[in-house]
């Protein structure tokens, strides 16, 4: 098991090979541990979120066709601002052209993971997308945005779960992810409804630095709009795909996604 335990900020993982960026994943909310739980245990988000990516085969350790290696992940960070439930950190293996980046199997895993060891009320989820790890340009036109073929997974959810939900794109110093907007106005899906887009910040300071991404927050747009569920599955496929539009607008650097609710 590789972990920069006695480093407990953002960094990559020492000895890896092959991997093409950092996926870092801070859950805020309240968490409440389950009662049968030993205070003492040595089962914490770490180890339970290690198991679980080993037992769907998406740790590279366990399977060379895995998503991510692990890094780190933990309960409080020294860097956070606001309150969170928990935070996760891996390194991302490159990406196939034909898909997104991995974000609903990592979000789906944070969740099992924070699930094991506490009852837990999500109010904001804040996703490091690497971007960078995704060559659009190796995509026939029809597939440049891989999301949008599992968008039907979406359309049994009961509309009464419908969420409004406000996600900020931050592009840190590259001004080119504020053409996202136009782009996403015009796709057709119901994941995310979108209903109007402004240029202001999201308030949650990310829990690392500015040298870690392409910080520090400068150009940001935030849109408004409703989704299909509050759910992290919901939250990773709109997160993948803005991260495709972005690489097919010549972002190459990291984005700071936040979905809050509203």
């Amino acid at each position: 098991m590789t972990s920069n335990r006695e480093e407990i900020g953002p960094g990559l993982v020492e000895g890896a090979r092959g991997f093409a960026g950092t996926l870092f994943a801070a859950l805020y909310g309240d968490l409440v541990p389950h009662a049968w739980l030993a205070p003492d245990s040595d089962r914490d988000l770490y180890r339970v979120f290690h198991e679980r990516s080993a037992a769907l085969g998406w740790l590279h350790e366990a399977s060379p066709a895995g998503l991510w290696q692990m890094n780190d992940a933990g309960r409080q960070h020294p860097l956070a601002e606001a309150s969170l439930a928990g935070w996760f950190q891996v390194e991302a293996a490159p990406v196939p052209g034909d898909r997104p980046l991995p974000l609903q199997p990592f979000l789906s895993c944070a969740g099992d993971a924070l699930a094991r060891v506490g009852a837990v009320a999500l109010d904001a989820v804040q996703v490091l997308l690497p971007v960078q790890c995704l060559d659009t340009t190796s995509r026939p036109e029809a597939s440049r945005s891989p999301s949008l073929l599992t968008a039907a997974w979406f359309d049994d959810v009961d509309p009464a779960l419908r969420t409004p939900v406000r996600v900020t794109l931050d592009g840190g110093q590259s001004p080119a992810v504020l053409a996202v907007a136009d782009r996403l106005a015009v796709i057709d899906q119901a994941v995310f409804a979108y209903e109007a887009h402004t240029t202001d910040h999201t308030g949650i300071v990310p829990p690392f630095d500015d040298s870690f991404w392409n910080g520090p927050p400068q150009h940001a747009i935030t849109f408004h709009g409703t989704l299909a569920e509050w759910s992290l599955d919901a939250i990773g496929w709109f997160a993948g795909l803005l991260a495709d539009l972005s690489a097919r607008h010549g972002v190459a650097t990291p984005l700071l996604f936040t979905a809050s609710r509203t």
